[in-house]
């Protein structure tokens, strides 16, 4: 499990084809700190450490995730937001996320609103959001501003503007989204009584 607080951020440095997976090499500040079988949130995306050579560490992305996410389009020089697994006696900083990226959204505004940012998202009508609600946009817990059938807004300040991979997030951008847990169970009951 993951809280949507971003630890740092990891560049792609090699990107390979591996049957229907992806192997992923990526370098980053904690490299040094990972292990082998580790969990880590990438984008929004729980993959496994598989190899660690030197400062480089690699993933392997099945099809299912290369599905879901913006991962079929990642290539190397792209920077990736990172966050390891919750340990159990840490403080929950942001909601419950738990690296299950359920679709792909499309960023359709952005806006410089006076020392923060705007953004705005097009995502399927598979999925809700509610104002005040938590999302995850590439694997970062945030709040939802406006909330509407198939779009919501976030607004991003300066702190996670430029510590996140949100600054290079512009109009036509493609977003992993992992829309909150809560939400999920209580849409699926209710479709489910009919109620």
């Amino acid at each position: 499990m993951f809280t949507g607080i971003i630890e740092c951020m990891a560049t792609v440095v090699k990107v390979e084809k591996n049957k229907g997976n992806l192997d992923i090499s990526l370098k980053s500040s904690i490299t040094n700190e990972l292990k082998i079988d580790q969990s880590l949130c990438h984008n929004g995306v729980c993959l496994t450490v598989v190899d660690i050579d030197n400062d480089v560490y690699t993933v392997n992305v099945i099809s299912e995730s290369i599905e879901r996410s913006n991962f079929g389009e990642i290539i190397p020089g792209d920077t990736v937001n990172i966050e390891r697994s919750m340990s159990v006696n840490s403080r929950f900083d942001g909601h419950i996320v738990q690296g299950h990226v359920d679709e792909v959204a499309v960023c359709t505004q952005v806006s410089e609103t006076d020392g923060s940012w705007k953004y705005v998202f097009k995502h399927s009508k598979n999925n809700i959001t509610v104002e005040k609600g938590s999302i995850t946009i590439n694997g970062v817990s945030l709040t939802v501003v406006d909330s509407n059938e198939n779009s919501f807004s976030v607004a991003i300040i300066p702190y996670t503007y430029n510590n996140t991979n949100f600054n290079q997030i512009n109009v036509g951008t493609k977003v992993n989204l992992e829309f909150d847990i809560i939400g999920k169970y209580i849409s699926k009951m209710i479709n489910k009584t009919g109620q």
